[in-house]
């Protein structure tokens, strides 16, 4: 595979114009008018998807297992096509003009793909090699990729060597030997350490401050706060909520009052229950969790207490309560039904 050097990544990020018409504001990395995908067996795995991405953003894309977040970034890559839709990348079109845009991005899937008997070094050279960057360019493009993702020191180790969250960094160094205008990252940090996940994190910052588009598929709904400009929601193959992290917290609405009680299940009904009737608080959400129960309401600072006290005189033991901003948990939890699960390490599944 060739690969686009600085003019020419210039030049397909920018794209062909005509092929916007209509569209005002920034260049465009991924256009999307109306993506399905419905797999042989049937399954619609991606319903009428629209979506614009602007140069340079860090977009990410959440849902659960299954929602349909691998199935649209792998279009996008164009390793799979599109039964329905248009979709445009960096202005080539994924069905007709897969070569060009396989030339302008960076891909890192959730299995790294690296080659455990090569050291680091030799890794990125071979991926230069692959990449098609001129011979001349490979010794500073190396030594510029492992500084970037903080292996100089250990450069000259065999990347079986290294740690899950090294292996990561390098995987991911390996697909930016071309200097592409735009990366998908597919899930990069799920299962590692918190340690891990945040030195990555800073690694896509940097490259994203240098003016790549970063689009970010995730679970971790914290990577999303912390990294993203701009998310959407993507359940059952459709997406169901979009903004930025601000704009989306805001949209659920007041503070949110956690409450933990004693007791079995039939507490936590209990208490959600008087929680929903209680007068004091208007257009409340309420949900039960493991500790207890989550009121998200405009009036929780105020009247929180007050419901506190009903949940004693009804018999209920209260053994701990909260009131906080709401997070992306929550924005979650509204929009889908359904709470991410971590594992030991923190990392979603």
């Amino acid at each position: 595979m060739s690969s686009p050097e600085p003019e020419r990544a210039a030049e397909l990020a920018r794209g062909d114009d005509s092929r916007r018409e209509g569209r005002t504001g920034p260049p465009i990395a991924i256009d999307v008018d109306g993506l399905e995908l419905v797999y042989s067996d049937g399954t619609a795995a991606v319903s009428g998807i629209d979506m614009v991405v602007p140069n340079g953003e860090f977009f990410g894309f959440l849902g659960p297992n299954g929602a349909g977040k691998t199935t649209t970034i792998k279009v996008f890559a164009t390793l799979l096509s599109p039964t329905g839709g248009e979709v445009r990348v960096n202005g080539f079109d994924v069905r007709s003009e897969s070569r060009k845009i396989r030339e302008s991005i960076g891909y890192m899937a959730q299995e790294t793909s690296i080659d455990p008997e090569l050291t680091a070094e030799e890794n990125i050279r071979f991926a230069c090699e692959a990449y098609g960057v001129p011979r001349g360019e490979r010794p500073e493009r190396v030594s510029e990729l492992l500084d970037l993702v903080d292996l100089v020191d250990v450069a000259d180790k065999r990347a079986e060597e290294f740690s899950g969250g090294m292996k990561k960094r390098l995987d991911a160094a390996t697909a930016l030997v071309h200097r592409p205008p735009l990366v998908f990252l597919d899930e990069p940090t799920t299962g590692l350490d918190p340690k891990a996940r945040n030195r990555l994190w800073d690694y896509f910052r940097r490259i994203n401050d240098l003016g790549t588009t970063i689009f970010l598929t995730t679970q971790y709904l914290e990577e999303a706060d912390q990294l993203c400009d701009r998310l959407a929601v993507i359940l059952e193959g459709e997406i169901v909520a979009e903004g930025s992290p601000t704009d989306l917290k805001r949209e659920v609405g007041g503070e949110v009052l956690d409450v933990e009680l004693e007791g079995d299940p039939a507490a936590r009904e209990r208490a959600a229950a008087i929680a929903r009737e209680f007068d004091a608080f208007t257009d409340a959400s309420v949900t039960q969790t493991d500790e207890g129960i989550s009121v998200t309401a405009e009036t929780a600072r105020q009247h929180g207490t007050d419901l506190l006290v009903a949940l004693r005189d009804a018999g209920l033991t209260v053994t701990g309560f909260n009131i906080r901003a709401p997070t992306l948990d929550d924005v979650f939890l509204a929009i889908t039904g359904e709470e991410l699960e971590t594992d030991d390490t923190g990392a979603e599944r």
